[in-house]
């Protein structure tokens, strides 16, 4: 083979490979970015700027660590050991009938991660639904631990409120929501994700997508507040195309605080000030990182959060399903559990699928279950 034809050869591979990307990222599970009417209404959000979005206070949401840049930070945490990152059995699980759950009972049921349902009012909230055995759009990146996906679609009542706090894909899952299509009333998002949602075949009606600060009333007895929090957004190379958030969850007699992904900061305060407190916080507690601390927290700072907060419980999310830092499976457990030790909060611990009450009242002394396994 002369150089010509190995030069030759080479571009049409990369060629080859290139093309092959393209078609890869033009699968319906990228969704689409925010254009139209859509666009120019995230351009009139305050929140947005030279195209794209930004968080309150201006973070990075990487910075070198020990002298290591991100890319090889990526590279130790895509082939390096990953034995102590996630559990070397199947997750415990105590599997709760959602199905036959009494609607008058405020209550909430972790799914794992990120993933809550939630009865609230009488109205039944699906937040941040992901029942794929990946977290990415590649079958060998993020792969749920055994045994934590306990639920399916196809298990899930009638949804009237579906929540989504931002794009990622450990938050946004496209399999997930195709199969809850048709059981899904109302759907509530940050300004942008809406687009992924009229991509996907979903009615415009059906969505409520908001900036910060917003206050969505779907009844008269049930508001649904975007809020804050500090993270970013993208499903591939476009930075912060859509909105980030947390929500408040308001009826009559509860409320329920779901932190989203992001880092600490004096939002916190502001929204405990604003809201008075909260019956159950649902903080984020995982996959921390100090290369990536801005925009995750630390266990320690999740404690601080419910306390800024007001939060009369404490539910950690974004753990126990999905290994997307280096830290040890169990770590953010152990850490929160001592954190919260001098805290006014109480820490509920309920396994994947164990039913867990809003106003505290009926909860049994969830135990260290994490302990329990190796």
């Amino acid at each position: 083979m002369n150089r010509r034809t190995f030069i030759l050869g080479g571009l049409g591979t990369l060629g080859v490979l290139a093309g092959g990307g393209v078609l890869f990222t033009q699968r319906p599970e990228f969704g689409r970015l925010p254009r139209g009417e859509r666009l120019a209404r995230l351009e009139a959000s305050p929140h947005y700027v030279n195209g794209k979005f930004q968080n309150l206070v201006p973070v990075q949401v990487m910075n070198d660590q020990n002298g290591e840049n991100r890319f090889v930070a990526m590279a130790k945490f895509l082939f390096g050991d990953k034995s102590h990152l996630s559990p070397k059995q199947v997750m415990l699980s105590k599997k709760t009938d959602l199905q036959t759950l009494n609607p008058a009972e405020d209550v909430v049921v972790w799914l794992g991660h990120s993933s809550f349902f939630m009865q609230l009012g009488g109205y039944r909230i699906l937040i941040d639904p992901v029942f794929s055995p990946y977290a990415s759009p590649l079958f060998f990146i993020n792969k749920a631990f055994p045994g934590s996906n306990v639920y399916t679609a196809e298990e899930m009542p009638k949804i009237d409120v579906l929540a989504i706090s931002h794009d990622h894909w450990d938050h946004l899952d496209y399999p997930t929501i195709m199969a809850l299509k048709p059981k899904v009333k109302q759907i509530v998002c940050p300004l942008g994700v809406g687009e992924y949602f009229e991509s996907w075949g979903f009615a415009r009606e059906k969505l409520h997508e908001e900036d910060w600060e917003t206050e969505i009333k779907l009844a008269d007895d049930l508001s649904v507040h975007v809020l804050p929090s500090q993270h970013f957004s993208g499903r591939f190379l476009t930075p912060n195309p859509t909105l980030w958030c947390g929500f408040a969850f308001v009826t009559p007699q509860r409320k329920v605080y779901y932190t989203g992904d992001g880092g600490y900061g004096e939002h916190f305060k502001a929204i405990g000030q604003k809201f008075g407190g909260f019956d159950m916080m649902l903080g984020e507690n995982g996959q921390y990182n100090m290369a990536w601390h801005a925009i995750h927290m630390l266990p320690e700072e999740t404690a601080q959060a419910a306390e800024d907060a007001g939060a009369k419980q404490l539910l950690p999310a974004h753990g126990g399903k999905f290994a997307l830092s280096r830290h040890p499976w169990q770590e953010p457990y152990r850490e929160l559990t001592k954190a919260s030790r001098d805290k006014n909060y109480k820490l509920v611990t309920p396994e994947i699928g164990q039913l867990a009450y809003i106003d505290g009242q009926k909860n049994e002394q969830f135990g260290p279950w994490w302990e329990n396994m190796e």
